[in-house]
């Protein structure tokens, strides 16, 4: 049995909380982006907030410490957009290993100096693999229902680059998340599972879809149902929702998660739902509150944070998760 696994059965685990809302309180400039060896890069740089682990890998670290000082077991890795599709944004598809590989060097340097310190609560490094800014389900020019701007296999090429270089930097988890269309986390999981049988490992995956809005389907269109069962095939470790919706908006989901699976239920939402400019104003307080209802309720065995949450929004969901026994597995909810 994996570390994690065993971990899982003592405990409810905790997530870490948003990278990029962390990175913006540095307010890097373009120059601290390019650092010394992209200064004279041809293509603005600014926002490739995976490039960071490159240029200030120091900044990387201190987040992950700062997640795991407040309490986190799992960190993910810097690499949201680290494929060859959505780095082509900046011209830097052939820096794809490379990024991967040091964000989760960084992470698992990170993970083993808390473990270190404290081997009675070890930390875990998840490699955090995004949805890329394409869709393999739907077209996106309405004038051509057809058209698809990515196949399956340019997918699954992307991917596998993508986790081969977080298995060989040291993660203990492969995280497929922010699925706003299964269609392209299915072929992250085929480029997973051939990894796997190429290496000969079994490394846990978990997976972690996207209710978009109130409809309660993904982008894709997609019911919570219809979303676990694409996915039922492959040997899961946690299926869950993340992003979009705060923790009151998700617990519904979340609730009809548990009635169709006996697997571990992983939850990050945002702090809320974003206002007029785009930030989050839930306190760390409020979603707390919110996440005890996802305990007294026995929905979770991960739980975290996505957009605008930080180490104080963590904390207090590290503190509230260490009152609540782990969600029973083979037990469906009523």
């Amino acid at each position: 049995m994996s570390a994690i696994k065993a971990e899982l059965q003592k405990r409810i685990l905790v997530l870490d909380g948003a990278m990029g809302t962390m990175l913006q309180r540095y307010h890097f400039t373009e120059e601290d982006f390019r650092g010394e060896r992209f200064k004279d890069y041809a293509h603005p740089l600014k926002g490739n907030n995976d490039l960071l682990s490159l240029t200030q890998p120091k900044a990387i670290a201190e987040i992950h410490a700062r997640y795991f000082e407040a309490g986190a077991d799992i960190v993910e890795t810097n690499t949201f957009s680290g494929t060859t599709i959505a780095m082509a944004d900046y011209h830097m598809e052939n820096l794809v290993y490379e990024l991967n590989y040091e964000s989760a060097r960084i992470a698992r340097e990170t993970a083993d100096e808390f473990t270190a310190r404290n081997p009675e609560k070890p930390r875990f490094v998840a490699g955090a693999i995004g949805p890329t800014n394409r869709t393999a389900s739907m077209s996106p020019d309405v004038n051509d229902p057809g058209y698809r701007a990515i196949t399956f296999d340019e997918l699954r090429t992307a991917y596998k680059q993508q986790v081969e270089a977080l298995v060989d930097g040291g993660v203990d988890i492969l995280l497929v998340e922010t699925i706003f269309d299964t269609l392209n986390a299915k072929a992250a999981l085929f480029a997973i599972e051939e990894m796997k049988e190429e290496r000969g490992l079994d490394i846990p995956v978990m997976v972690s879809g996207t209710i978009t809005d109130a409809s309660g389907r993904t982008l894709s269109g997609q019911t919570v149902e219809a979303f676990l069962i694409s996915i039922s095939h492959i040997p899961l470790l946690s299926v869950g929702f993340n992003c979009a919706l705060g923790a009151d908006q998700l617990k519904p989901y979340l609730k009809r998660l548990g009635q169709h699976t006996d697997l571990n239920i992983s939850a990050h939402p945002n702090a809320g739902l974003p206002n007029a400019f785009g930030e989050y104003d839930q306190t760390p307080e409020e979603m707390q509150e919110l996440i005890r209802e996802y305990l007294e309720d026995n929905l979770v065995n991960i739980v975290g944070g996505c957009c605008g949450t930080t180490p104080d929004h963590i904390k207090l969901i590290a503190e509230v998760a260490a009152g609540y026994k782990p969600r029973k597995l083979g037990v469906l909810a009523q």
